[in-house]
């Protein structure tokens, strides 16, 4: 049968060189963009997923980011905090060196005065100078803002607290076990010795956490004697003394915890009629045990008791108690604070403080919310901030103050407060190196090696694989040149019609 009409065999060749034709364009288009995904149609599931991981590429790009400015930032600190540590260490020599007061003369000190003086305002204008990008880092512009601080909290330090949209943190503790002092009870029966002859002796060793010191006491001396030879070298043994109602004496740590002690070892007990040294009750550091732990001629080889750190939770963790002072260290608080000596003794719930803001926030995942946040406390540096509520702080030791040298008063405690400013600016110190080390850098190491293989999963999804499009450009080119002279066959079978018409 043959019709002119309708030329079927063209209609399927040109169907067929379209087909082809469409073929050879996508093959173009692949080879020409390097991707097999360029539009929706071409794989609607491979293009959801590879927008995706794009998402991710981005948010982790910028997260890499962050935490090389975050080391920036830190590494601007760390240079402020170190040129304050050289200064405090000079400080403490010279503190030192104004304490030998027989060889110095009033120049000399008021030559190291000037020098004290120097440092102090050199430390205040570094802390006040150490910015990046114009925002000062060392005086408390990363400091944390709080509010009510309960009376019975004495010092406190918040290193680091993730804060929720404007919601205030409320620092809250349960005290488990209460901060004791070490300490031990001489009874020696009278408000004064009273030994077997008046040539004996009663020797006895003091020793504490600070070293030890032995003392020797005749019949008749009495107990408030005893009690201020022993003060007078507490700096040396770290033990106080103070009389126990009228026949003993009360022997205690300076400070609480663990690492205190008292121990008491008589070397000559000289006959006394006291019953000997008694230990004080778990429960309660007023109240003696009623029977003595050894007679003094039975503690040749030393009485010996331990004070007892506070123990507890904070929000909830455990927290580690030194002495009076707890603190915890997580990934959302990290906060360090000090109780009074009757909180500390006493079991119960103590709302510290609340933290309403401040910080600095550095975003180091791909994710922005709180668990992709690190937040970090840089507290004020400057003189009037180091030091303590106890002993004083560094501004204390300038011309006019309570602790400069020109007057050479308690430069002991001046000492002291050098030696908490120093490690206050350390412990700062370790905690941004730790920062940088365990926190930025296993960022960097972590987001590094996730963009590789989400880059790597998005190629396998979107990328063209050349090997295969150029075999398939080859295919579709042979296809159309043939589509094509097929077509033009297929024109020409009608006019085999014409031949019937004669």
């Amino acid at each position: 049968m043959t019709r002119i009409n309708t030329n079927v065999s063209s209609l399927i060749a040109q169907n067929v060189l379209g087909r082809n034709n469409k073929s050879l364009g996508v093959a173009l288009e692949r080879l020409s963009t390097g991707l097999r995904i360029n539009r929706g149609k071409d794989d609607p599931a491979g293009l959801i997923a590879s927008e995706a991981l794009r998402s991710e590429k981005a948010g982790l790009n910028a997260a890499i980011s962050n935490a090389d400015r975050s080391e920036q930032v830190v590494n601007i600190a760390e240079g402020g905090l170190q040129e304050v540590s050289n200064l405090l260490v000079e400080l403490q020599g010279l503190i030192t060196t104004s304490a030998n007061t027989a060889g110095l003369s009033t120049e000399e000190k008021e030559a190291n005065q000037l020098q004290i003086d120097s440092i102090l305002q050199t430390i205040d204008r570094v802390s006040g100078s150490t910015e990046f990008q114009g925002t000062k880092l060392l005086n408390g512009n990363y400091e944390y803002q709080t509010t009510a601080v309960a009376a019975t909290v004495t010092d406190f330090e918040v290193r680091g607290a993730k804060l929720d949209g404007t919601n205030n943190l409320s620092v809250d503790a349960v005290v488990t076990q209460s901060a004791q002092q070490a300490g031990l009870y001489l009874s020696f029966g009278g408000a004064a010795l009273d030994l077997t002859g008046a040539s004996s002796q009663f020797v006895f060793e003091v020793a504490g956490e600070k070293g030890s010191r032995e003392f020797q006491f005749s019949s008749g001396d009495t107990l408030a004697s005893i009690v201020a030879a022993v003060n007078t070298f507490t700096d040396v043994t770290g033990v106080t003394a103070t009389v126990s109602g009228t026949t003993a004496i009360k022997l205690a740590s300076e400070e609480y915890g663990s690492n205190e002690f008292v121990s008491v070892s008589v070397v000559d007990d000289g006959g006394s009629a006291g019953d000997g040294i008694h230990t004080y009750t778990a429960t309660d550091f007023d109240v003696a045990t009623t029977a003595a732990t050894a007679a003094f001629a039975a503690a040749s080889n030393g009485i010996r008791d331990e004070g007892q750190d506070i123990t507890g939770t904070i929000n909830g963790l455990t927290a580690v108690g030194q002495g009076r002072t707890m603190s915890v260290n997580s990934d959302f608080l990290d906060v360090e604070f000090s109780l009074n000596n009757t909180a500390a003794q006493a079991l119960g719930a103590v709302a510290a403080f609340d933290i309403t803001g401040g910080g600095a926030d550095f975003q180091l995942a791909s994710d922005v919310n709180i668990a992709g946040k690190v937040s970090l406390g840089i507290g004020d540096l400057s003189a009037r901030k180091l030091g303590n509520s106890t002993d004083g702080f560094l501004d204390d030791l300038a011309s006019g103050k309570s602790f400069n040298v020109v007057d050479g008063n308690n430069l002991d405690t001046a000492q002291s407060i050098v030696s908490d400013a120093i490690n206050q600016v350390s412990s700062t110190r370790g905690r941004l190196g730790a920062f940088q080390k365990n926190v930025v850098g296993a960022t960097q190491r972590s987001l590094s090696t996730a963009l590789e293989n989400i880059t790597a999963a998005e190629s396998v999804i979107r990328d063209a694989d050349f090997a295969a499009e150029t075999a398939a450009l080859t295919r579709n080119q042979v296809l159309v040149s043939a589509s094509t002279n097929v077509l033009a066959l297929a024109n020409q079978s009608p006019q085999n019609v014409l031949g019937l018409l004669g």
